[in-house]
């Protein structure tokens, strides 16, 4: 357990705005911040920071809450592991009310496979700096390689003993349980349910998730045995998913959201030469094809890739096809290809920092005319060829999402191919009409199954077939005013009436005291009044914060969802338009009075209702006076109300 003194010391520590934008590129849009969703794909932000209410709230997904519930949605962390991520960014020490042995197994089997897997970092990197072994083999490979000491530490990269059980019966021997070295790789079990380490006699990359946690590895042999695989990753697990991990973008996000560019490379030592050389914003696919998730991971910081790829024609042909679902999510691709036999490691070792960016600077070309170029060196004057080299073009154009951007490319390809400008723009939209009739065929709902026309409906002539359709139920009519007082609590509750009959009182408590006869139906609004009443009777007035950090999910959900608007007006609004806006602030008596006086009618309209129903069904003339009654009293609270309102009750 965290002490609450170091909780608070932490949320009074928190900077949203720098939380949510290590992950999500953030631009200035009035009081608040915006950006792409994490948590869904789209092309328009919906995704809005607000620093002054301390929150979060995404519209296209319904999440929202503080900077803490931000990571637990997007890394799954629990509270605690939350917590302790902010105390570390911000150099908070965790105090806790019960100390933890260190090796102990945790909690919840993601986080043991998390333990393990910075227990065998650490590990590999002592067995590197601190042993005979480790120092000749492992360590000499790196300097070798060109990589400082920095570079090394940093990535925290390290060797694997060449010896059957160095690692696992360490591990075991410091109370890690089995089961967890096998399921995150780092141990293989044999057929006789011994245990051996798989990455023994290999140099280390640990990867890291994009909190800097180690998720998994990467071993390369240093045997020139060709039976021996080069390179040995960790398998699939709860904590890695290879297809969602880019190598280095735990330490290149930064510099790819200030340099609004990410360089994408092949293998880890690409990515340690690129960062060493001065340039920080360079991730790896580390040796798999780009996945759809690994390029949403990299538009969350930058629109702008630019894949640096070696000399091999052959791999760079392979390549290009993938490519095109870079295109797809509307991202920019720029191309930088190296000598013959040289890829980003060896070229930038060969030439220095100051060249390789030279080189970088002067041979990137759009990925649309360097696909051109590539592909029609080598159909030559092949008329055929040259025919399926402007298909395949037209097609990834095709794949681009904004029309303004294709046509560009259509007009520059139309020189290149020497081919109509308007044959190639026919070719592309009868692509996009394709694809378009595809669309909308998988959104169509399937066929019925032969042999009965009618789907899962019985035949007309069956029981069944003129049944009355099945009535929805009706919205909760009343939960929009509940919801508007819930709104009005946590924005103005802690400010002063200065009205002409009431001064000096809180409007929190006000609104409360105006309510305390209103059952509320709504069960989150009710129990969001109950806690708000019970902090007014412990002597507190409580504020937004207290309900934005709150530990009932629901609670947390209904105030982020009360604090967020998803549209903000203009800054120069009335230097543009000369019309002035008014705010509820400017008549906080109107505001607050007219939500009191609006949930009261609407709850009234509720008890009419009942009585008109129970005056139906009444038999005894006594138990009909009494409720006609009831309901001539209620009809004047009602016409109180409604003068109030200015409005009019229907008869």
């Amino acid at each position: 357990m965290i002490t609450k003194a170091t909780i608070d010391r932490i949320m009074e520590a928190i900077d949203i705005v720098e939380v949510v934008g290590e992950f999500v590129q953030l631009k200035k849009r009035g009081a608040n911040y915006v950006g792409l969703s994490p948590f869904a794909n789209e092309k328009t932000p919906s995704f809005t920071v607000s620093p002054a209410k301390g929150i979060f709230k995404d519209f296209s997904t319904g999440k929202g809450g503080s900077a803490v519930t931000f990571l637990m949605e997007l890394e799954k962390f629990s509270y605690p592991e939350a917590l302790k991520w902010l105390a570390k960014k911000y150099g908070i020490e965790v105090e806790e009310l019960q100390d933890k042995p260190e090796n102990i197994e945790a909690d919840n089997r993601r986080e043991s496979l998390m333990v393990v897997s910075a227990y065998a970092a650490k590990f590999f990197q002592e067995a590197m700096w601190d042993t005979p072994e480790g120092k000749s083999i492992g360590l000499s490979y790196f300097r070798e390689r060109g990589f400082t000491n920095d570079i090394i530490k940093k990535f925290e990269l390290g060797y694997s003993p060449d010896q059957w059980e160095a690692f696992t019966s360490q591990a075991i021997k410091n109370a890690y349980q089995p089961e967890f070295l096998v399921e995150s790789g780092l141990s293989v079990k044999r057929d006789n349910g011994q245990l051996y380490d798989r990455y023994r006699g290999r140099v280390m990359f640990p990867i890291h998730g994009f909190t800097g946690r180690v998720i998994a590895f990467g071993g390369r042999t240093l045997k020139t045995d060709k039976n021996v695989p080069k390179y040995v990753n960790s398998p699939e697990s709860e904590i890695y998913h290879k297809s969602n991990v880019l190598y280095g973008l735990y330490f290149a996000k930064k510099a790819i959201r200030d340099d609004d560019n990410c360089y994408l490379v092949e293998g880890y030592a690409d990515v340690l030469s690129v960062h060493q050389a001065g340039i920080e914003n360079v991730v790896a696919s580390s040796g798999t094809s780009l996945t759809v998730e690994q390029i949403r991971l990299i538009s969350r910081f930058t629109k702008n890739i630019t894949i640096l790829y070696d000399g091999d024609a052959a791999g760079i042909k392979a390549s290009l096809r993938g490519l095109d679902l870079i295109l797809e999510e509307g991202l920019n691709v720029k191309v930088v290809s190296f000598p013959d036999g040289h890829d980003p490691d060896s070229y930038v070792r060969k030439v220095g920092s100051n060249a390789f960016k030279t080189h970088i600077e002067q041979n990137k070309k759009d990925f649309i005319l360097y696909k051109t170029s590539i592909l029609l060196k080598e159909a030559g004057t092949d008329p055929i060829q040259r025919a399926n080299v402007i298909r395949e073009i037209v097609e990834s154009i095709a794949k681009i999402p904004d029309s303004i951007k294709a046509s560009v490319f259509i007009r520059e390809c139309s020189q290149q191919l020497q081919i109509d400008e308007r044959i190639l723009l026919s070719e592309l939209n009868k692509m996009k009409l394709g694809k378009a009739k595809k669309d909308q065929q998988k959104q169509q709902p399937s066929a019925p199954p032969e042999g009965n026309p009618y789907g899962e409906m019985p035949p007309p002539d069956e029981p069944g077939f003129y049944d009355e359709p099945t009535v929805s139920k009706p919205v909760e009519t009343g939960i929009n005013q509940e919801r508007e007082i819930i709104r009005l609590l946590l924005v103005y509750g802690n400010q002063i009436i200065n009205w002409d009959n009431i001064a000096n009182t809180y409007i929190g408590p006000f609104i409360i005291a105006e309510l305390s006869d209103v059952e509320f139906d709504n069960a989150v609004c009710k129990n969001f009044v109950a806690l708000y009443k019970q902090q007014l009777e412990n002597g507190v007035l409580p504020e937004e914060k207290f309900f934005i950090h709150y530990n009932d999910k629901q609670i947390v959900d209904l105030a982020v969802d009360m604090l967020s608007t998803k549209y903000t007006l203009s800054e120069n609004w009335y230097n543009m338009h000369r019309i002035f806006v008014h705010g509820e602030e400017l008549n906080m008596k109107a505001t607050i009075l007219g939500a009191i006086f609006h949930l009261k009618k609407q709850k009234v309209s509720k008890i009419l209702e009942k009585l008109r129903s129970d005056l139906q069904n009444a038999q005894d003339p006594v138990d009909q006076d009494a409720i006609m009654g009831q309901y001539m009293q209620m009809k004047k609270i009602e016409k109180h109300i409604s003068d109030y309102l200015g409005s009019v009750i229907i008869k």
